[in-house]
This record gives C-alpha cells, structure tokens and sequence, in this order.
C-alpha cells in the first residue's frame, strides 16, 4: 500500500500508511451472524467514530481489533500487512489499545503502577526501576493536561474522570497509534466531559488514530472527522463527518427517515398536581417551589451537582424533606419512604437503571413484579400467572425486543432495559413519573421510542418531571424548563423562551453562597 497523505479539517496531515484496515470481516456466535462483510479504515490523525443502534455490531468489530474475538471472514490490515490477532496482547503488539468502557483498573495500586501495569521498567539487575517509572508517569500525565494527578495516589480514591485519563496514559505507555474509546463519557460529569474532549484533539494532533464509540451526537460532530455506520451488522455508509447532518447520520442507523428527532409538544392546560413548597433537604436542596401539571412534561436542567437527582429524592421519599411542604393534589403530604411515594401514585426511573432500576440477573417479569407484589399476590404467595401476564402487558405496550418474559434482562439492549424498568413503575398505575436521564447510553432508536412513549404518557394526563444532562433533549421534550444550580432554582422558562443560550446561561451562571442560601 503506497503511503498517503491525510489532511484533516485543522489543517494537519500525517504522511504514513493507513494504521488500521478492516476488509470484509464477518463474525458469528452460536450458528447467528452478527457483523456482514464489514470494510472500513482508519487513518492516522483521525477522530474516528463508530456509530449504530444497540445491536448493530459495533462491539463486535472494536472487539476484533482489539484481540478480544477473531473474525471468521476477512482480514485486518496493518499498515498494508495482513495481521490476525490472537489475543489482546498481539493487538498491543500492533500499536492498538482500547479504552473499555468499563474500566480495567487496580484500585488498590497507585496511579503509577497502574499505567505501567505489565510492563514495568527494569534495573540492570531486573527488579522494578521504581524511579524511571515514577518519572515516565509523569510526563506521560503532564502530556496529557493531568499535572493534578498525584502518580502515587491509589487508584480507588479517584474519580471516574481521572481513572479514564489513567487508561489513556497506560495507552499510550504502550506506544498506541490507534485508541479505541467505548462509549468515553457515558459516566462523567460535563466538566470531566469537556477535559476528555481536549485530551483526544492533542491526541489527534499527535497522529494517534483514535476510534470513537457514542451515541452522543453533540460529540460526534464536535470530534471526529468521519464516521462509520453500522445497522444489523452491515456496513452502512463511511462519511466526513462535514457531509452529514444529525438527521441524515440518525436516518443512516436506523434506517428510516426521522421527520422529528422530539415528538411534537402539546399544549397543556391540566390542573396542578404536585407542588414543591419551599422544600428542602439538609443543605442539598435550598427552598425548592415548583408545580408540575397533569400531562404536562417539566424539564429540570442543570450541571451535575447542582440538585437535579437530589430534588427526586426527596419527591421519592428517598431523602425525605428536612422542611417545607409536598402536596398531591392540593393535600399536604409527609413523604418519607418511597413505599408511600408509590401509593401516593409517584414512580422512579433512576439515573442509573443497572444499579437502581433493575435486577438484571433476573427475567424480565420477576423485573416489572418488583415494584407490585401487593397486587400480585394470591393469599401469601405471588401469583405466577398474574406475574407472566403482567410482564407480556409491558412487552407489548412498550415494544420491548425480547424472547419473552422469562428472558434475562441482562441479555437485553439499553434501550430495551430502560423500557423494562418503565414497565415495572407503570405497572404500579402512577400519575406521577419522574424520569432521571431517561436516555442515557442509549441508542438514537431508543431514544425516539423513548420520547414518543414519554409524550403519549404525558398525551394520556400523566405528569412528567425529567431530569437530564442533555440539553437538547431538556429542549426538545420539555414543556416547560426549570434550572437548578447550587441547589436552588435559578429560572423557569416555558417552552417559547427556553432556548440553549438562555437554558444554558443560567446552568452555568455562578452563584454566592448567600445567592444559594
């Protein structure tokens, strides 16, 4: 393969061969195929991304360039040179790491000793050159804007941000020309975000060829400069990232064309059903008054930390409110559990569905029972039957894309989790529904379906209050916007007004510890 120039957007080029090729690669498990014929490039110097639904075969393809799974069909090509890796270790032979996104850590050893994991420097007389590699974590660290880390900190008391910065430097301790990024910022904070963001444009500038997994599309047009789309497992299209809107990249993944990335809003016009009065919790929450209507969807926006989460707590009756006053339809109520929450007809979908919202080492129908045993018990037993019944409802009423009820949940898509844990709080006939990040580490497919349930929920008189870090989604879903920073609320805007600069000012606006009190 002759050697050719890349020039990107910034003006950059590298001048060497392409680092990564992939040409027709296939691969199957258990008899099914999951990728088809699958060809694309990476070039050095490029942000990369790798986008498609839950299922569309992008973990298959990053997990036969990283080693993790061999193609049955097909070759990758490095630098021109057909290669098989057999296992990680030959694909780090070949210049290619990847970032997990679950990440591969020690906590209980220093930051150091964890860049340099496998591959530590030696004395002449073969113990660990403990001095060289101090030294070499720095500059690595230094190299990437982390001179705040301290190399001999142990890795469990960091956050999720800095951990990330540690694979990166591990990557690159093992000289990587091509980084694999699996889903980066799907659990950090926007600062963290925004650093991380920086980190892959000097890497870029650099000419490390970096392959980027999300379904943030913010990201992707902010990053890379082409994209691969992947649907069923077939190659859709490779494209400058320069030729494609939002639209046409989600039309390409799902396959269809999306008049509206949002449903429609409606008009709302509902009595009051839930009124925060001067509520607040320990500090966390200052003062918080808010009504939310029936069938009216209210976004709460705001940066991480700023009482978004802490604020359905105390609705949920998981932090119950130190003082002020919750009222359900005008009746004051002592929230104080979530048991008495859910018979107050309020619901929970957490942020975190893995964690909070779901069992995923159970079925699906022992899921959607969890939060209404009482209405499915016979005598002092659960009534299986009632348990199955239930559980097909929620398939059918959602679309969740499964065997059946006794399917594992954690066999199933995010998107199809998500759906889950709505089906179980559904089950308990809410008229309140909070929704927390209702989208994360989703697909775009997802999100559209999520949306349009959210809107014909809210169509049929039910009352929404969503929390979300995405700002277009707070946009786009949102009837009416509250702000909260510093634990209190700094805005309401109703949908006319709620623009991202104005939304987006009053996030970010700083505020006096007397302003917050």
């Amino acid at each position: 393969m002759n050697s050719k120039d890349v020039e990107r957007a910034d003006g950059a080029t590298h001048a060497h061969a392409l680092p990564i090729a992939l040409r027709g690669v296939s691969k199957s498990f258990a008899g099914i195929k999951v990728v088809t014929q699958v060809s694309f490039d990476i070039r050095p110097g490029e942000v990369h991304a790798l986008m498609g639904e839950n299922g569309a075969g992008k973990s298959t393809m990053i997990k036969i360039m990283a080693g993790l799974h061999q193609a049955d069909e097909g070759e990758i090509l490095i630098n021109g040179q057909p290669v098989r890796f057999a296992s990680p270790k030959d694909a780090h032979g070949a210049g290619i790491a990847t970032v997990h996104q679950e990440l591969l850590l020690f906590p209980e050893l220093t930051v150091a000793e964890n860049i340099f994991l496998g591959q530590t420097p030696k004395t002449g007389l073969g113990t660990i050159d403990w001095q060289v590699m101090r030294a070499r974590a720095r500059e690595l660290l230094d190299s990437l804007d982390s001179g705040d880390l301290d190399i001999d900190q142990k890795v469990a008391s960091l956050s999720v941000g800095n951990r990330q910065r540690i694979e990166i430097a591990r990557a690159l301790a093992q000289d990587a020309r091509v980084l694999i990024m699996d889903e980066p910022t799907a659990a950090l904070a926007e600062a963290d975000v925004q650093r991380l963001m920086a980190i892959v444009r000097s890497l870029r500038a650099r000419g490390v060829a970096i392959v980027y997994v999300s379904h943030r599309m913010p990201e992707i047009f902010a990053l890379a400069d082409r994209v691969t789309v992947l649907r069923d497992g077939h190659h859709v299209a490779t494209k400058n990232v320069s030729e494609v809107d939002e639209p046409q990249l989600v039309s390409m993944m799902v396959g269809r064309a999306i008049d509206r990335l949002y449903p429609a809003k409606q008009g709302v016009d509902g009595e009051v059903i839930l009124e925060l009065r001067d509520v607040s919790y320990r500090g966390v929450i200052r003062g918080i008054s808010l009504k939310l209507k029936r069938g009216e969807i209210l976004g709460l926006a705001g940066l991480v930390g700023s009482g978004r989460t802490e604020t359905a707590l105390t609705v949920f009756g998981i932090t119950p409110a130190t003082s002020g006053q919750i009222t359900i339809d005008g009746k004051p109520e002592h929230i104080t559990s979530p048991e008495a929450a859910r018979d107050l007809g309020i619901a929970y979908v957490p942020e975190d569905r893995g964690q909070q919202g779901l069992i995923r080492s159970q079925t699906i129908e022992d899921n959607i029972a969890l939060a209404n045993l009482k209405r499915l018990m016979r005598g002092f037993m659960v009534d299986a039957a009632k348990v199955t019944a239930e559980a097909r409802k929620a398939i059918e009423r959602f679309g969740i894309r499964a065997r059946g009820p006794q399917q594992l949940v954690r066999q199933l898509s995010g998107g199809n989790q998500q759906k889950v844990v709505l089906g179980k709080w559904l089950a308990t006939n809410p008229r309140i529904l909070i929704m927390d990040e209702p989208t994360r580490g989703i697909d775009v497919g997802a999100k559209a379906e999520i949306h349009q349930l959210m809107r014909k929920l809210a169509g049929e008189g039910m009352a929404i209050l969503m929390i979300s870090s995405e700002l277009p989604e707070v946009l786009g879903m949102s009837d009416r916007v509250l702000v909260m920073n510093s634990g209190r609320i700094v805005g309401e805007f109703d949908r006319q007004a709620a623009t991202a600069e104005a939304v987006g000012t009053a996030m970010t606006r700083s505020y006096s510890r007397e302003d917050a009190a």
